[in-house]
């Protein structure tokens, strides 16, 4: 892909799509430098300060990386923050699977790696979830969001004792998914709920160190609401996924 001269409208907006684009095709691959400032403001009739701007944008989003006295490289094939708004247009089936995928390994590592500390914020946690079931039996609208809050309190707190930080990184980045899985069980009552018993297994089985039990614990948690959600995507999947 070449390089096209910029003209009207948002000449930055219009040098970080060109810049997007140039990286996404496989022009410049993952680990290359790009061309300097000076060479990139010529080819695309733009000022340094316009370029420099730009790869400002790409460098914070973690696409580049300029690494002092070597220049500006690609750090990754794809942007990430285009990534996320993909995640977020993609029907509910494929976010829970997802969601699955990320959380049975977490479980697994962390039935291996708990401390006393991670397993005290998966109680408490655990405990508020039960206190604000009981209090709050059926689904109010003014109390859902806090529900939501409390399970991914626990579900986050069980990717913590994996102890991986890449792990951690990756589930933090996808949380917004995963509040949306937990927002739609409640509210759909097509959809299994997981239960507090559930919940518990999970816990337990972190408890006893037991990687296969978290592993299928976590997996039964999920298991009844995707079996429902594959037998009718079309129904549940995101209105704004094509």
């Amino acid at each position: 892909m070449s390089l096209a001269r910029v003209h009207k409208g948002s000449l930055v907006e219009s040098v970080i799509d060109q810049l997007r684009e140039t990286v996404e095709s496989g022009d410049w691959p993952v680990g290359e430098r790009i061309p300097v400032e000076a060479t990139l403001a010529e080819r695309l009739g733009v000022s340094r300060n316009t370029v420099r701007e730009a790869v400002r944008v790409l460098v914070h989003a973690g696409m580049l990386d300029t690494r002092q006295g070597a220049g500006t490289f690609v750090r990754a094939a794809v942007d990430p923050g285009d990534t996320l708004r993909r995640i977020d247009r993609a029907g509910l089936l494929e976010r829970v699977e997802v969601r699955l995928t990320l959380e049975v390994e977490a479980a697994r590592l962390a039935a291996v790696r708990r401390n006393a500390d991670d397993l005290q914020a998966m109680r408490a946690a655990l405990d508020e979830r039960a206190a604000h079931r009981a209090a709050h039996p059926t689904t109010q609208a003014d109390r859902l969001e806090d529900f939501i809050a409390i399970d991914v309190r626990f579900h986050a707190a069980v990717v913590d004792a994996a102890h991986n930080s890449a792990l951690t990184d990756l589930y933090r980045y996808f949380a917004a998914a995963t509040v949306e899985t937990i927002r739609q069980t409640e509210i759909d009552q097509a959809l299994p709920e997981p239960t507090q018993a559930d919940h518990q297994a999970l816990f337990d089985a972190i408890v006893a160190r037991d990687a296969d039990a978290a592993a299928a614990a976590t997996r039964h948690l999920l298991a009844a609401t995707i079996d429902v959600l594959s037998a009718s995507p079309p129904i549940h999947a995101n209105r704004d996924n094509p």
